[in-house]
């Protein structure tokens, strides 16, 4: 049994759509997992100081990408801000901050959630409407929250229909570690899922038929899922908390898939966690459904 906190259509805009050092879409699940803890720190400062929120999964609804196709364009150019500003007051050309407008709904699964407590969705509304930021992007508007039990198989497609119609993220990397068994690069395992391969087929006396195709089914994305420390816990000059160790490291990219809900038989595959390696130096946004 599952206690979920359902926040349906929330309306986001100028999130950051730069979801990793080589990618530009859908934000980071880092940056949706950070928004939950965040909310959950600020529920936590009201009288509701037990709440703790365990896993969240999230549901796109729509998307908007800021882009601008000129006269003559082939292709769409991405819209920056280019922030922060240099000491002049001009957009720096080396810092590109493309955005994107969302409506998705999160599912967020709570611990010592007291359901008698009247005033408890009223907190959450009210920290809601407090400037709230979700991947960078400002909360316009959102459904009304609800608190759902989920027991069993009637109650989780009961869940799943409220999702409907959208698309939620689920991780994918299997895909990557079976490429890279084989021996292939991680990158080249990468872009090997990407590309659309054009075929062209002439039987005889007959025309001339294209065919498009993928390496596997489904909408396969690259998604960023943690990040890797690249050097020891210590201090840096300027870092932004001087009580904190510091560390540098780099973003972890792997393969995710987007699936409509209706096709989530567990709620587990769904649903994402922090998970802290400190053998391997990895903080990692990853799936209830993995022990690792």
């Amino acid at each position: 049994m599952k206690t979920i906190l359902l926040l349906p259509k929330l309306v986001i805009h100028n999130a950051n759509a730069l979801s990793s050092p080589y990618t530009i879409g859908f934000p980071a699940m880092t940056a949706w997992l950070g928004a939950v803890h965040a909310l959950q720190r600020k529920i936590n400062q009201t009288e509701c100081s037990d709440v703790n929120f365990v896993s969240a999964g999230v549901i796109c609804h729509k998307i908007h990408l800021h882009t601008y196709q000129g006269k003559g364009d082939f292709i769409h150019s991405i819209i920056g801000t280019g922030n922060p500003l240099d000491k002049n007051g001009n957009r720096s050309p080396i810092i590109e901050e493309p955005r994107c407008d969302i409506t998705a709904s999160l599912i967020i699964e709570c611990q010592h959630l007291s359901t008698d407590n009247p005033r408890w969705l009223s907190h959450l509304a009210n920290t809601m409407n407090s400037g709230l930021k979700i991947a960078g992007g400002d909360l316009l508007a959102f459904g009304k929250p609800e608190i759902l039990t989920i027991t069993h198989e009637k109650s989780l497609r009961s869940l799943t229909r409220r999702l409907m119609p959208g698309y939620t993220l689920i991780e994918r990397r299997e895909l990557m570690e079976d490429a890279m068994r084989e021996g292939q690069d991680a990158m080249d395992a990468l872009l090997d899922y990407l590309k659309i391969c054009f075929r062209s087929q002439q039987p005889a006396n007959d025309k001339v038929t294209w065919t498009a195709k993928r390496k596997t089914a489904g909408w396969i994305v690259p998604i960023a899922t943690g990040f890797y420390g690249i050097t020891p816990l210590g201090s840096a000059q300027n870092q932004r908390d001087p009580n904190i160790p510091h560390r540098f490291a780099e973003s972890l990219v792997t393969l995710g898939e987007f699936i409509m809900p209706y096709r989530v038989k567990h709620l587990d595959e769904i649903l994402w966690h922090h998970h802290y390696d400190p053998q391997n130096n990895y903080y990692l946004i990853q799936q209830n459904t993995r022990n690792h």
